[in-house]
């Protein structure tokens, strides 16, 4: 909130609205918080725990393989995995040698990884070796010159590890024996145990976050260390009371999304926590966790809440262990904050950010003052204002409506090889977020809608100008038109609006197949409904928001 900076200091108990920035890499981070803590455990995954001092080893080791496979400065190093400790040891190598790191969704289709990878014109790749077959098909597409498997029992602890017997095929053995193939744990032994110097600068690319999307849509927020590192200071500044090597943070969301890049994984290292890695969120694993490990912070989408909730066990619990509920990447519906109130007396902690200010520019103030309805109040170093929809040229006064824009030194530097892109969304250093929204007279935030036209179905960005192309070349498809509609489980839900061409018979199962086989599984509609024609602009273009408007008032009818 530009000019009135004193009320962060009211609401936020022991936040200054600036703090100092340290120009301090991840790959510094590490290597201090290593010294300081190395018996600490820093990871726990399905109950291996992994010291700082035994994370930081093969950190170490991993460099020096990317070294050996051609990896220098600059170079992109693509991911597709769940949050594996193979994950974070990779990314921290990357960190190391100045390569930049490629987050990709390991549930995309072959296509939407092909045009991801092609994008960011990534080299190599670390996968999991599941999905090896869908990278192979792909691969002479794509400029992948090199990949390395991961192993999802590679960590596991014994007895657990048995459950997961790795048997490979001939067929999948003969795959592997490629020469441009390697395997994670063996290129790990080769090398001796020393340290590997950090080349990364506080200025230099780091990452490339995909806001989602195929061909036309998919953009890759570049996000420099300096990005990285400020917005970890400006949020650990947020949270005075709690304590470096003490906490302890349940891990759930995905590291390849902004979100989980940030908590699930540089949060806990920046300030020596323990992380436990949640590889696949459901609730048994998630209810498990909690009770063998009694985390500090439990950070979920609605999704998560909503399955934890239905669980007797969970339902029944003593969660007086847990600070904070943190609720990201969508709206917590309101019966679902009640529930967590009535049965755990949770606080629920908002936050709200994009992939393009590095997932957090705004929070509740923890320990301060929570107003229902809202986000809560910028983070340190960050400032908001309300700009008019129409020109984004006019800044609106306290209570007015209008797209929300955020200045910090957590906003990236731009959209990959996108400088139109870059250039619509980023002006004179600030992010125009596209959100629309107001700032009360106490200098909290409020969402009220979005200018975008983006679905956020259980914490996942959904473009529906994408899935319109899918559906555009179904052959008895003339026109369609996604908008995303209220879901109590999932927040938004993803629906279809379809006019078959004429004398052409089509039906919702015909259409969910063909999605199923071009689109990620959380992208495919679930509800579709045909339609004799769809609202169109006097220049034949069609209008979504009527559209969206139009599907409204039937729900209001219904009802």
């Amino acid at each position: 909130m530009t000019g009135e900076k004193l009320w962060h200091k009211s609401y936020a108990p022991g936040v200054p609205y600036e703090v100092d920035i340290e120009k301090v890499t991840m790959a510094e981070v590490l290597s201090r918080t290593a010294k300081k803590y190395p018996d600490k455990t820093a990871f726990i995954y399905m109950g291996k725990k992994i010291s700082y001092r035994e994370f930081e080893r093969p950190v170490n080791l991993f460099a020096r393989s990317l070294v050996d496979l051609g990896v220098k400065k600059g170079d992109k190093v693509g991911f597709v995995l769940p949050n594996l400790p193979q994950l974070v040891i990779a990314i921290h190598a990357a960190y190391k040698l100045g390569a930049v790191t490629v987050m990709n969704n390991p549930l995309y289709t072959e296509l939407e990884l092909q045009n991801q990878l092609n994008d960011s014109d990534c080299k190599l790749v670390i996968i999991l070796d599941l999905l090896l077959p869908r990278i192979l098909k792909i691969r002479a597409n794509t400029q992948i010159e090199k990949i390395v498997t991961c192993h999802i029992n590679d960590y596991l602890p014994f007895p657990v590890k048995q459950l997961f017997p790795f048997v490979k095929k001939a067929m999948y053995r003969k795959i592997e024996s490629q020469k441009y193939i390697y395997e994670f744990m063996d290129l790990i032994k080769k090398y001796p145990d020393s340290p590997v110097d950090n080349t990364s600068e506080w200025d230099d690319l780091a990452a490339l976050i995909y806001t989602g999307g195929t061909t036309g849509v998919s953009k890759g927020a570049m996000l420099t260390h300096a990005n990285i590192s400020s917005v970890l200071q400006q949020w650990k500044a947020w949270f005075p009371t709690l304590k470096d090597g003490e906490e302890v943070v349940m891990g759930i969301y995905p590291i390849f999304h902004s979100a989980g890049y940030s908590v699930s994984m540089n949060m806990s290292i920046f300030s020596g926590w323990t992380n436990i890695l949640i590889p696949r969120p459901e609730p048994k694993g998630i209810i498990d966790a909690l009770k063998r490990y009694r985390p500090s912070f439990l950070p979920g989408v609605p999704t998560i809440y909503q399955g934890l909730l239905k669980e007797e066990r969970f339902r029944r619990m003593d969660l007086s262990f847990v600070k904070g509920f943190f609720a990201g990447a969508a709206p917590l519906p309101e019966d679902t904050l009640d529930q967590l109130k009535q049965l755990h007396g949770a606080v629920i902690y908002d936050v709200y950010g994009a992939t393009e200010n590095t997932a957090f520019a705004v929070a509740s103030p923890f320990g301060g003052r929570i107003k229902r309805g809202t986000v809560g109040l910028p983070l340190p170093n960050t400032d908001i204002k309300i700009m008019d929809e129409e020109t984004g040229k006019i800044e609106l006064k306290t209570g007015d409506t209008g797209e929300i824009c955020i200045k910090g030194p957590q906003v990236m530097k731009g959209y990959y090889k996108k400088p139109e892109e870059t250039s619509k969304t980023l002006k004179d250093g600030w992010f125009y977020t596209g959100d629309i929204g107001y700032i009360d007279e106490d200098g909290y935030i409020s969402i009220v809608d979005r200018k975008k036209d983006i679905i956020i179905s259980s914490g996942y960005n959904i473009y529906p100008i994408e899935i319109d192309n899918v559906l555009f070349a179904h052959p008895k498809i003339l026109e369609a038109c996604i908008i995303g509609v209220p879901d109590e489980y999932r927040g938004e839900t993803v629906k279809a609006y379809i006019v078959p061409k004429p004398g052409e018979s089509v039906d919702e199962q015909e259409i969910m197949q063909f999605c199923k086989q071009r689109l990620a599984a959380y992208k495919v509609p679930k509800i579709i409904e045909f339609i004799d024609s769809l609202p169109k602009s006097a220049v034949g273009k069609i209008l979504r928001r009527e559209l969206r408007d139009m599907d409204r008032k039937k729900r209001e009818e219904r009802t």
